[in-house]
């Protein structure tokens, strides 16, 4: 039987000199890890306490990280690993998975800390009037895609990472016929100028 919402947060485990690199030059490998890895306990957090009936955590490589166990174990959630393929192939695969189990699913990075859990809740009020849901990032990707029924259009060669993302998606989402509504933007942490946008005291 389908439960009603399902929270996907996609994330690599946070080993230094494997994550957030390009904030290394800035913070340094292990500082990078550090925040890596305070970035996914606030995405954490922030999805267990919106309230949805189960919180997922998707990741790369795989799920023995420590920091990705202690999750696990102190907010039930269920595990899962990300698999091969780029971003928009992991991406679809993890909600078309939800899909299969859940009416309403959303998918977070875990590099955005302005995505609350009053965001999140917002993103599944929407999806009760909408097909899809979106929180776009100031860098002209998204931070959260959310779906009532799967979209390959909108995973199949994209140029992630790139400005263009957000603009593409809403051209191919346009042509399926689908609704669609977005969220407040939000900043993505990525590279050294985006470390203004951290909560105060984070660093």
């Amino acid at each position: 039987m389908k439960t009603a919402e399902r929270l996907i947060v996609v994330a690599k485990a946070p080993e230094a000199g494997h994550v957030k690199t390009r904030l290394v030059p800035a913070l340094g490998a292990a500082g990078a890890a550090a925040l890596a890895a305070r970035l996914l306990e606030h995405a954490v957090r922030q999805a267990v306490a919106c309230g949805v009936a189960a919180v997922e955590l998707c990741v790369a490589p795989d799920t023995q990280h420590p920091v990705v166990q202690r999750l696990a174990r102190e907010h039930g959630l269920e595990l899962s690993v990300q698999g091969d393929g780029d971003l928009g192939a992991r991406m679809r695969r993890a909600l078309e998975r939800g899909l299969a189990q859940t009416d309403r699913v959303c998918l977070i990075g875990s590099d955005a800390p302005g995505l609350d859990a009053d965001c999140l809740r917002g993103a599944f009020r929407a999806l009760e009037q909408h097909d899809a849901v979106f929180a776009p990032a100031f860098d002209g990707g998204y931070a959260l895609v959310g779906l009532r029924r799967p979209v390959p259009a909108i995973f199949e060669a994209m140029p992630w990472s790139t400005a263009q993302v957000m603009a593409l998606t809403r051209q191919r989402l346009a042509r399926s016929g689908l609704s669609f509504v977005e969220l407040a933007p939000v900043h993505d942490i990525d590279v050294p100028a985006d470390l203004r946008h951290l909560p105060p005291g984070w660093l």
